[in-house]
């Protein structure tokens, strides 16, 4: 096959091939491990040198699916509950398929109209789902991390005006540190943002008052007083290993009363305000200056997806706009260009699957899907503290559950190798998943359930298969 215009008159054909393979393989999910390792020699297939004449679009998509749909680790079935990773609802499924289908240049209004109006409405909606302000500005991102360089750009440029510079025409030269605080539950991705911001991952000073991370407020309120000028509070919504969250209401206070600059990291925790049951936790984001989320974490739409919103609507242009770049079109209330309000210059339509989901499932279906996940974590706590042989670690507030497994007759200083034993056995195994992480110095899981598919019955399994893979160990 030469050319690809020697396909125009049947370009739907290899789509064709993945709708064919759509159903039965997403049905399939139901029963089928996570990760079945001995389907991995079938990757050997997608390797070999680049052909000179290639197969035609049909035979390569054929190929592709035939060895994805045995050899990926099928993360968007319920029994994925490694890291905090949601999974792809099936309206938002189709709404990506829909965003490939279209391929809009997305960065521009001139370029699609579309993308911008449905970038525009869903976060709108969004705002809405989470209970922010209206008049807030918004920007959809690639992921939480960019989310975070979104909103903590913003917050540099407000600093950094603090000291008279313009750091986004000037830079970071002959400015001081710039001081940003938070608690021991802050994110990788955090330290990672203001890395590529310039600011250093190592500057960020923690202030906790205990091992496990929970914030010491009169220790940096102290700390605020001293910084002698503008500074960023950093709060958490939702930590990865137990759901544990910062007191975000009370570090708007003493943002207020420094003067200073709340940063929320949503990643997850954001959608506790969907919930009566959880809402307090999300109390106080209204009066942040910056709020991230993931939109492939507890929305359920596929990877690539974040969110952030920002008070001044303004913060995000000065931080990201003003290129100078004469074929450019100027934007303006009604024509957004989003390409200038984010790290992003060429931008996918990525608010289609999330303009999808929401207008099939509304806010009563992300309700009552958070509150069942909310359901599902506590019934696995409750496995967790019927099982003699396993020990929960961390009271379940969301949708994660911190445990090791304990049985008898091993000594306390023997258990942190097991449970990294157990952990690999795990994966390896493959019928459910979920590693391991370090809390309180301590090897432990963290299963989160926050895929839409995903039951009691599920985590139910995932209890059964460690209880099994760590009698095998133990002998």
């Amino acid at each position: 096959m030469s050319d690809p215009l020697g396909e125009r008159d049947i370009a739907g054909a290899p789509l064709a091939v993945v709708a064919r393979a759509a159903e039965p393989y997403l049905a399939s999910l139901r029963d089928r491990p996570v990760h079945d390792r001995a389907q991995d020699p079938l990757l050997d297939e997608l390797d070999g040198p680049l052909p000179d004449t290639g197969d035609g679009a049909v035979a390569a998509v054929e190929r592709l699916v035939r060895i994805g749909t045995r050899a990926a680790t099928h993360s968007s079935g319920p029994r994925f509950f490694h890291f905090v990773v949601g999974g792809s609802t099936p309206a938002a499924m189709a709404g990506d398929w829909a965003a490939s289908l279209l391929d809009q240049a997305a960065g521009l209004w001139l370029t699609s109209p579309l993308a911008a109006r449905a970038e525009t409405v869903v976060l709108r909606w969004l705002k809405e789902l989470f209970g922010l302000p209206a008049g807030f500005g918004g920007v959809l991102t690639p992921s939480a991390t960019f989310a975070h360089v979104a909103g903590l750009a913003a917050a540099r440029h407000w600093w950094a005006a603090g000291h008279g510079v313009d750091v986004a025409s000037r830079g970071l030269a002959g400015l001081p540190e710039m001081p940003v605080f938070t608690s021991g539950l802050v994110h990788v991705s955090t330290r990672k943002a203001l890395q590529i911001l310039g600011c250093g991952r190592d500057t960020l000073r923690t202030f906790a008052r205990d091992d496990a991370g929970r914030v010491d407020l009169e220790a940096m309120d102290a700390a605020l007083a001293a910084a002698g000028g503008p500074a960023v509070i950093v709060a958490n919504l939702g930590e990865v290993n137990t759901g544990d969250s910062d007191p975000v209401a009370e570090m708007a206070e003493l943002a207020e009363r420094h003067g200073a600059w709340l940063h929320v990291d949503g990643a997850f925790g954001l959608f506790a305000a969907l919930s009566p049951r959880t809402a307090h936790l999300a109390r106080g984001v209204e009066r942040a200056d910056s709020v991230t989320a993931d939109g492939h974490k507890w929305l359920n739409v596929p990877y690539e997806s974040g969110f952030s919103f920002v008070r001044d609507p303004a913060s995000l242009s000065r931080a990201f706009g003003a290129w100078g770049a004469a074929y450019l079109p100027d934007a303006d209330e009604e024509r957004v260009n989003y390409n200038m309000l984010g790290p992003e210059s060429s931008r996918r339509a990525r608010a289609l699957p999330i303009w999808a989901t929401l207008r099939a499932y509304g806010r009563d279906g992300y309700r009552e899907m958070v509150e069942r996940h909310l359901d599902v974590a506590a019934h696995l706590g409750g496995l967790v503290e019927a099982a003699p042989d396993l020990e929960l670690l961390a009271p379940v507030r969301l949708c994660v559950a911190c445990f090791r497994y304990r049985p008898d007759g091993v000594p306390e200083e023997d258990l942190d190798e097991l449970n990294a034993r157990l952990g690999a056995a795990l994966l390896a195994d493959g019928r459910v998943y979920a590693g391991t992480s370090t809390y309180r110095g301590m090897t432990v899981f963290r299963p989160a359930p926050l895929n839409w598919r995903t039951t009691r019955a599920d985590v139910e399994r995932l209890v059964d298969v460690l209880r099994e893979l760590g009698a095998r160990l133990t002998g």
